[in-house]
């Protein structure tokens, strides 16, 4: 299921660890604070683990967001789309 992954992480090391973690779980940046990729049940809770073990709850907030291909079908974007120099052709062929 597509799964996006947003945050607002306030120290540098702690957003660089949550940006590896969706890295290597294979998801792809498409904006300097969000992920979106295809993910499965145990892959999106291992993911979800790695965070939690990572952030500071009292600072720090991620957004994890299941999302079905009808679904987004259904969003609507205003404004410019993803940064261009960010996206990845494998999220080109998920969005596209």
């Amino acid at each position: 299921m597509l799964t996006w992954v947003m945050y607002d992480i306030k120290k540098d090391r702690t957003r660089n660890k949550v940006a590896k973690l969706c890295e290597e779980a294979g998801i792809y940046r498409v904006q300097y604070s969000v992920f979106v990729g295809d993910l499965n049940n145990a892959q999106r809770k291992e993911l979800i683990a790695g965070f939690i073990k990572l952030i500071n709850k009292d600072d720090d907030s991620i957004y994890i967001f299941p999302m079905c291909t009808e679904d987004f079908k259904k969003c609507k974007l205003l404004g410019q789309a993803f940064d261009k120099d960010l996206i990845a052709d494998e999220v080109k062929a998920l969005l596209l």
